[in-house]
């Protein structure tokens, strides 16, 4: 059982991502048909918002490698505090061009959410076993800020008003984490845990650094798609239905898969659980070509049950591969990642505007997770065994 300070780290943690992912990076999803049907943003607007949103993830991740000497916890602080300070933002009238600016700094804080966060949990607390809770935290800030985004809906907010409520209550959260943290911090941290040698569950060897890479950037590139259209898909067949509430489930999914895919992990190894992982979430994406309810809801609910799995799964592997390297494996893989998320909205966008379908972008996007999958295989019959790749 861990201790009362690391379950504390852990919910404050976890808090971190409620506030800066939940709701700073993914409550544009759940907004941008309203936004849409309001003439506060276009289609095209909005693949811009979301790629600028992961251009700023990017240049969070690449500042938090240089940023060393600044204390993971004083990056929290800075992350959820210009969170919500980037929504409240948005309530304001403004410009597209200006949305599209804010989204990008927002992609800053999350950036700065997700790896501060992280370290300061797993690395500063050296509370290794926390991880799927601290996950979680993306799933349950987007089933919260979807079903607030709902509520909206029932009493005719504008999306003007949606973002200041947004901002309010991600506030209110905001100061619990931060007393949290700074609670938990009062008591000295768990003993640091031995790494073993390079050996897996499953007795392949471990996933190499740059091999990691490319297949997290690969799952960034594979997953954005749907968790920047869904409820706009969606909208397009589910006319009784609020096509938020599709995305609550996108949320939903996200809860326990984290708990789920690291017992998988600790189980049968990064390879299989990896390459079972992004098989799934594959499915998941291709799924919405369909155009069938069911295949929405599915959609929803496996992508959603996956692609924080993923990050559950890749980041113990990054902790392995990081002894191997001299660069900071974190902030890459998070920049790979963010790589990817800016290619998708931008191809999706170009591929819409010839076909007036994302059909297509969901294809090549579920390709590029199965070429993840892969990429995980055990090429040892190729490789000596003591050579990651």
């Amino acid at each position: 059982m861990p201790r009362a300070p690391e379950r504390a780290a852990t919910i404050a943690a976890a808090l971190v991502l409620v506030i800066g992912m939940g709701f700073g990076r993914f409550a544009f999803t759940g907004l941008y048909p309203l936004m849409i049907s309001e003439h506060a943003i276009s289609v095209q607007g909005g693949s811009y918002a979301a790629s600028a949103n992961y251009a700023g993830y990017l240049a969070g991740a690449l500042l938090s490698a240089v940023l060393t000497g600044i204390p993971s916890r004083w990056l929290c602080s800075l992350a959820v505090i210009s969170t919500v300070a980037l929504l409240g933002a948005l309530a304001l009238p403004m410009p597209e061009g200006a949305i599209v600016s804010i989204r990008g700094v927002a992609g800053i804080s999350s950036a700065f959410a997700m790896v501060a966060a992280s370290h300061w949990l797993i690395h500063d607390r050296n509370h290794h076993q926390g991880t799927p809770a601290l996950f979680a935290g993306v799933g349950i800030g987007i089933l919260m800020s979807a079903e607030m985004i709902a509520l909206a809906h029932r009493i005719a907010l504008s999306s003007r008003a949606i973002w200041l409520a947004l901002a309010v209550a991600a506030g209110a959260l905001a100061v619990v984490a931060l007393i949290m943290q700074q609670r938990a911090d009062r008591t000295p941290a768990a003993a640091p845990r031995h790494l073993s040698a390079p050996a897996q569950a499953d007795g392949a060897p471990l996933l190499g650094p740059v091999r990691l890479i490319v297949i997290y950037g690969l799952a960034g590139f594979g997953y954005i798609i749907t968790a920047t259209y869904l409820p706009l898909l969606v909208g397009e067949v589910l006319t009784s239905t609020d096509p938020v509430h599709i995305w609550s489930l996108f949320g939903l999914g996200a809860v326990p898969s984290c708990f789920f895919w690291h017992a998988l992990h600790e189980r049968f190894g990064t390879r299989r659980s990896l390459t079972a992982n992004l098989v799934v979430q594959a499915i998941g994406v291709a799924l919405p070509v369909l155009h069938t309810p069911a295949a929405y809801i599915l959609s929803a609910l496996l992508v959603g049950g996956t692609f924080v799995g993923t990050v559950t799964i890749a980041m113990p592997a990054v902790r392995k591969a990081a002894t191997a390297v001299r660069f900071n494996m974190l902030a890459l893989m998070t920049a790979s990642y963010g790589i990817g998320q800016i290619a998708g909205p931008l191809m999706a966008n170009a591929l819409y505007l010839r076909s007036q379908s994302f059909d297509l972008s969901l294809a090549i996007a579920a390709g590029s997770l199965v070429a993840g999958a892969v990429l995980c295989a055990d090429i040892r019959r190729n490789r000596a065994p003591s050579q990651p790749v």
